[in-house]
């Protein structure tokens, strides 16, 4: 388990690369709302290679919040990112698919959340942090358009979006209060 938990960001994109690479195959034919919830994962796992290669947001993480101290471990990297990103994109699929497109909503909730805590944290830092890049050249875009693309195909009712929001901020909200609680836990 152990090499999982510290090279999953590896397989990630190499996956990613792969999905995006049979995307005109799986996606022929579908609506763009249902094509953006596919294209949702792989376009994350980009963005986990930029964020995670060589452990760079770990490590950001623990040296400029937790002043050294380790707030985030490998092991919950993982299950944030694979688990709780992964699973949660593949649950917003599934659900888009077979039930109702508006669940589509989750995934770009959690994709358009993510890009903002990326940029409001590099304007309040000044500076670069891991993942930054691709929440702006990817996630932004794509989230704006799967967004339109939901609402044009008539799941963007309210309930929806309030349930997207809603999975979306609680990840990271929990993830946040994951780091305030190793912060006052003692040395």
């Amino acid at each position: 388990m152990e090499r999982l938990t510290q090279n999953w960001v590896y397989g990630g994109f190499l996956a990613g690369i792969l999905l995006l690479a049979i995307a005109p195959v799986v996606v022929a034919g579908w609506p763009p709302s249902l094509a953006m919830g596919y294209l949702f994962l792989p376009i994350y796992m980009i963005h986990q290679y930029e964020e995670h290669d060589r452990d760079r947001f770990r490590l950001f993480l623990n040296e400029k919040i937790g002043g050294g101290a380790e707030v985030m471990s490998r092991l919950a990297v993982f299950i944030v990112n694979v688990p709780g990103v992964w699973g949660v994109l593949a649950v917003s699929l599934t659900l888009a698919v077979c039930i109702d497109t508006g669940y589509g909503l989750i995934a770009v909730y959690l994709v358009l959340v993510n890009a903002l805590v990326h940029i409001l944290q590099g304007v309040r830092m000044r500076m670069y942090n891991p993942g930054l890049v691709t929440a702006l050249v990817l996630f932004l875009p794509a989230g704006l358009y799967g967004l339109r693309a939901i609402q044009a195909d008539g799941g963007g009712r309210g309930s929806m979006h309030a349930l997207g929001l809603a999975i979306a901020v609680a990840i990271h909200v929990a993830i946040a209060l994951h780091v305030k609680a190793r912060l006052r836990r003692p040395s």
